[in-house]
Formats: C-alpha cells, structure tokens, sequence
C-alpha cells in the first residue's frame, strides 16, 4: 500500500457527517421510547394512586420529559457537545499505510493497525472502521482517493477470511 497523507478540518460539517453517516450502523439507531414511557407511567401511578407527597411522580413525568427532549434533539446534542471539545475547529492529519491510520492534532494521536479492525462499512459517504475493541472510527470518502478506498475495503476482506 503506498502511504497516504492528507490535512481536514475537524469541522461542524464533517461532525455532522460523521454523525449521520454512523447513526444508521450504532447501537442506538432506533430511538429507545420504553423508557421514557416506563418513566411517564410509574410518574402517573405514584400521582394516581398513592397518598405520598407528589413530588416523586412530579419527578419521574420530568425524567420522561427531558428523556424524550434527548431522543429529539440527539444529534443537535451531539453536534454541540463536539464543538465544545478542544479538538473542534483544528487540524487533524490522517496518514494511512502498511502499519494502519493514524490521525494527529495538536491534542490527540490516535493509531489504528490493521490487525486491529475488525471490519469496514462502507457507506454512501464514507467508511467506518469497527476496532475489535469496539471502538469505531469515521473517514469521509471526500478525504481518500477511490483506488486507496477499493483496497482499504479488499484488505479488510481479505484479513477477515484469515484464520485466528
């Protein structure tokens, strides 16, 4: 594999693709509202039912809520929290070679080897690397040549056919 070596801009626009782009493959793709509605119902039965003071009913409908509110806005929530971190708005340098991707800013170095990705998703925008550990790692496509994105795509393949 010949090294390759770019700049971005860790910027709202590619969070924004990051998050949209994962959202689909994540854990949390589907909005969760048992909760909120389990929260809602036990707020209303203390309310309806018990002589207690109100306030832990009153409690609980507020959680439901607020719950909901998170469910709604996630990805606004998401955006924002991204751009308070320290690492909004630098310069990050990706460097993918034999060895594996590394992204470098002047607060982070991380490094993912090869022998370390579990597997590739591919997406319209994108691709998204699954460690083993299961952490997981966004690269935009408008970052990577299409040849460099062929053979990132046929190199996991063919480590995942390899016996362990």
């Amino acid at each position: 594999m010949q090294p390759f070596t770019t700049q971005f801009t860790l910027s709202r626009d590619y969070l924004a693709e990051c998050f949209d782009q994962s959202l689909p493959y994540g854990k949390n793709a589907k909005p969760n509202y048992l909760f909120p509605a389990l929260l809602f119902v036990a707020g209303a039965g203390l309310l309806a039912f018990t002589e207690q003071p109100k306030v832990i009913g009153i409690t609980l409908i507020a959680l439901a809520v607020l719950e909901l509110v998170h469910i709604r806005f996630r990805r606004a929530w998401w955006l924002i929290r991204q751009m308070w971190g320290r690492s909004a708005g630098s310069k990050v340098t990706l460097t993918i070679d034999d060895d594996g991707i590394r992204t470098e800013n002047p607060h982070t170095h991380t490094a993912l080897l090869w022998t370390e990705i579990k597997h590739v998703i591919e997406t319209d925008r994108g691709l998204i690397l699954v460690a083993i550990s299961g952490g997981r790692q966004y690269l935009s496509k408008s970052l990577l040549p299409a040849g460099l994105i062929s053979e990132m795509v046929a190199r996991n393949r063919d480590s995942s056919r390899m016996p362990e």
